[in-house]
């Protein structure tokens, strides 16, 4: 091929393999080290970046359990704290009982207007021809006990009114965080918005807070005015935010939620034992109803209980008797949820 004899290109071809087998012998070991280098370079490579990941892996694992534990102290703290503001809900003293029932009188005022009570109806009852010993029962009853029951069911209808009221209350609270408004603004918004007695409660934190308390503390500061647990449960939910962080607006939905359950748990409780409470206000009802059909029917025969010392006697205990049947007729029937 081109004039070039075959023995010729044999020689070159077999001169070419020979420098190249000792080109290779001499560049062997560096092209083994190199290789060996890369490896132990990709090794190193993998191990750092694995070490990182597990680094990584184990800060998020620390920073969630911190978080865990911040949330479990907060809680502590806060039942710690619920305890021993709620020794004072079962019977609080007079102060704190005018301010929950709504009203803006002092306990000096309230202890007039018993006084005032506790004489009227000692001189109705005197013109209505009750016996001068039972007046003295009759100016006690009149002095302490009517004026402290009519606070108590005031008391329990602001407190159904806020019941009614505050899942709204807080929707709109959640709406403005999620539209990007403070929190801050938010309860003022419900302060100047809502219907009482909600829009009150919620003044109340508002003034508390220009007074150089945090919205945490204000906020647990509803519970003394609003003694409910949905009220308590808005203060720890708010306390839980302000100390461990987290989403506000999702966690005070999931309250609204719940609130809205308790409620219709309530309704349906009510429900499935108005049967049982019906029953119980005609067996209560029945003495009253018999004695009245026989004082038409025979008012000689029923006269005698109320004109003679045996059929007072009578009367009397079986009032104790038939008072302690409502109460336990009472307490089954009383649900809480």
């Amino acid at each position: 091929m081109f004039g070039i004899p075959a023995v010729v290109l044999a020689f070159i071809a077999l001169a070419g393999l020979g420098v190249g087998g000792v080109l290779y012998a001499f560049f062997l070991n560096d092209i083994e080290n190199e290789q060996k280098k890369a490896k132990r370079f990709s090794t190193i490579k993998a191990q750092s970046t694995d070490s990182v990941s597990r680094r990584a892996m184990h800060d998020r694992a620390a920073e969630a359990g911190k978080r865990k534990k911040q949330i479990q102290q907060s809680l502590t703290d806060l039942e710690e704290h619920n305890k021993k503001r709620a020794a004072g809900t079962t019977n609080p003293p007079l102060k704190k009982l005018l301010l929950q029932a709504g009203l803006k009188i002092d306990a000096r005022t309230f202890y007039v207007y018993s006084a005032v009570c506790a004489v009227v109806c000692t001189i109705l009852a005197y013109f209505l021809g009750v016996p001068p010993l039972y007046l003295i029962g009759v100016l006690f009853a009149g002095g302490l006990g009517l004026p402290r029951w009519i606070v108590g069911l005031m008391r329990k209808r602001r407190m159904k009114a806020f019941l009614e009221e505050f899942p709204n209350a807080i929707d709109v609270v959640v709406r403005a965080i999620k539209s990007g408004l403070p929190l801050n603004d938010g309860l003022r918004l419900i302060a100047a918005e809502a219907r009482e007695p909600v829009k009150s409660e919620f003044r109340r934190i508002i003034e508390t807070q220009q007074l150089g308390l945090s919205t945490p503390e204000a906020c647990a500061r509803m519970y003394q005015s609003m003694p409910l647990p949905e009220a308590n449960f808005f203060a720890i939910v708010i306390q839980i935010q302000a100390s461990a962080g987290g989403n506000l607006a999702e966690a005070l939905g999931n309250l609204s939620r719940v609130l809205r359950d308790r409620k219709k748990m309530k309704a349906k409780v009510s429900a499935m034992s108005m049967e049982a409470k019906a029953s119980a206000a005609i067996i209560a009802a029945l003495p009253f109803i018999v004695t009245i059909l026989v004082y038409l029917t025979s008012p000689n025969y029923i006269t005698l209980l109320f004109t003679t010392n045996t059929g007072n006697l009578i009367i009397g205990v079986s009032a104790v008797w038939m008072s302690i049947g409502v109460f336990v007729m009472r307490q089954m029937i009383n649900f809480e949820v």
